[in-house]
């Protein structure tokens, strides 16, 4: 996944990961196989992001992020949560997307949304337009 991301931008300034060790090595695998073809975001560990439901999830992106009001966030969470946030989220966008999420946010995938908002204060539910929906088994399949 995170040559992927590496072959395909925009890419996140700004990552907001959970501290739990299977949270931590996601991400390192996925810098690891970034690090050499884009410029290094800022990561921030949330102590809030270890098993938060979908509300928690976006209470952090709307907090944790104001400082540096990022252009592109992303989040390396955990399930259930992450998966009901990215459905909430979702107004629209990637039809075939949509419907391989609605089944499932498997381990590594990656939901992209946009958001036309001013800063990540205004995020909620129902104003995230679904960019792209990608799993290693979607990847596999392709």
């Amino acid at each position: 996944m995170g040559e992927w991301i590496a072959e395909h931008p925009p890419f996140p300034d700004t990552v907001l990961v959970s501290p739990a060790v299977r949270a931590n090595q996601t991400w390192d695998l996925a810098w690891e196989a970034m690090k050499h073809r884009v410029e290094a975001p800022a990561v921030e560990y949330v102590p809030g992001l270890y098993g938060a439901e979908c509300g928690q999830l976006l209470e952090a992106i709307r907090t944790a992020t104001i400082p540096a009001n990022p252009k592109r966030l992303m989040l390396v969470g955990h399930n259930p949560g992450m998966h009901e946030l990215a459905l909430l989220l979702m107004d629209g966008g990637d039809s075939a997307g949509g419907k391989a999420l609605a089944h499932n946010l498997p381990t590594a995938g990656l939901a992209v949304f946009d958001f036309d908002v001013k800063d990540w204060g205004h995020v909620t539910y129902r104003r995230g337009t679904l960019v792209q929906f990608v799993s290693p088994k979607l990847l596999r399949q392709a």
